[in-house]
């Protein structure tokens, strides 16, 4: 077994040592599996399909929106794109709901120990206490917090899909088949799910388009992209830089080296960050559109 000159050597490292760790390249882990980011890769096209097709219905009196409905071939047109991505929004969903079922059996773990174990995504009193150290930290009154392999705000981000896909979904499932839901439901519970639906994803995609995105792509130590969902893997320097709970329990628990991947991230780099870039100034594209069609409507 070779040996890791990173965490075995005390003391000064010897003139052969600094040379190897200049000329090799650097450590990297893996943050998201494969199947995760193929998840999160078609969450991206049905989300910008929903937010596009569904702003353009929902602000259909502005010019911007009869021009890009006309470019997606007509308002009707824009309804089958619209619940088709919703189709796919479901799949994926229950696609991840079946892969947590099947983790839970491939690692031999209890639903305790995923649900309060220390890599949850359920908010914990670790997370109230990082929230209120990074407040104090943005003002200069704190370090800045170490955090685990998960922050607050990705934890939120992710309970934020199982809010939209009840609410938005469900709305949108009672305006879709109509017919079948007023056999048992009064017909005034249509007009409710209208003003939620409409609502509801017209705040989701603000969130996204701007909190989201400040969070994983403005960020100085990120801009311009967070790659990490596309490629999977973190550096050293990054885990120990933004997730150093994570780092130090994994290498306590003699985990590490589980986590360790060979560099393949050059080989698909350019067309992962073609994709993310074409989405992700969409996203901000439509963000601008949105508010310029809010104020104009205010305006009037």
């Amino acid at each position: 077994m070779p040996i890791d000159l990173e965490l075995t050597t005390q003391g000064e490292k010897s003139p052969a040592q600094l040379a190897w760790e200049a000329t090799r390249p650097e450590r990297e882990f893996v943050r998201f599996a494969r199947h995760q980011r193929a998840l999160h890769a078609c969450m991206i096209v049905s989300f910008i399909s929903l937010a596009t097709t569904g702003m353009t219905l929902k602000f259909s009196y502005t010019k911007w929106a009869v021009t890009v409905s006309h470019f997606l071939g007509g308002f009707q047109t824009a309804g089958y794109i619209h619940r088709t991505a919703a189709v796919l929004m479901f799949g994926v969903f229950a696609t991840h709901l079946y892969s947590l079922v099947q983790m839970k059996k491939r690692e031999n773990r209890s639903w305790w120990s995923m649900v309060f174990g220390p890599d949850t995504m359920m908010f914990n009193r670790q997370d109230l206490d990082q929230f209120l150290a990074t407040m104090k930290w943005f003002v200069g009154k704190g370090p800045r917090p170490q955090y685990g392999r998960w922050s607050y705000w990705e934890k939120f981000d992710y309970f934020a899909v199982f809010w939209g896909v009840a609410i938005i979904g469900t709305s949108g499932l009672f305006m879709w088949f109509p017919t079948f839901f007023t056999k048992f439901l009064p017909g005034w519970v249509l007009n409710i799910a209208l003003i939620i639906h409409s609502d509801e994803a017209l705040l989701a995609a603000g969130f996204i388009f701007s909190i989201h995105f400040f969070n994983t792509h403005f960020r100085i130590e990120k801009f311009p992209m967070d790659t990490v969902i596309f490629s999977g893997r973190v550096s050293k320097n990054e885990m120990l830089h933004e997730r150093k709970r994570w780092y130090d329990r994994l290498v306590a628990e003699g985990r590490l080296e589980e986590h360790r991947v060979k560099d393949e991230w050059l080989r698909w780099k350019n067309i992962a960050r073609s994709f993310g870039y074409f989405f992700f100034g969409l996203g901000i594209v439509l963000l601008l559109l949105i508010i310029y069609a809010m104020i104009t409507r205010l305006a009037h």
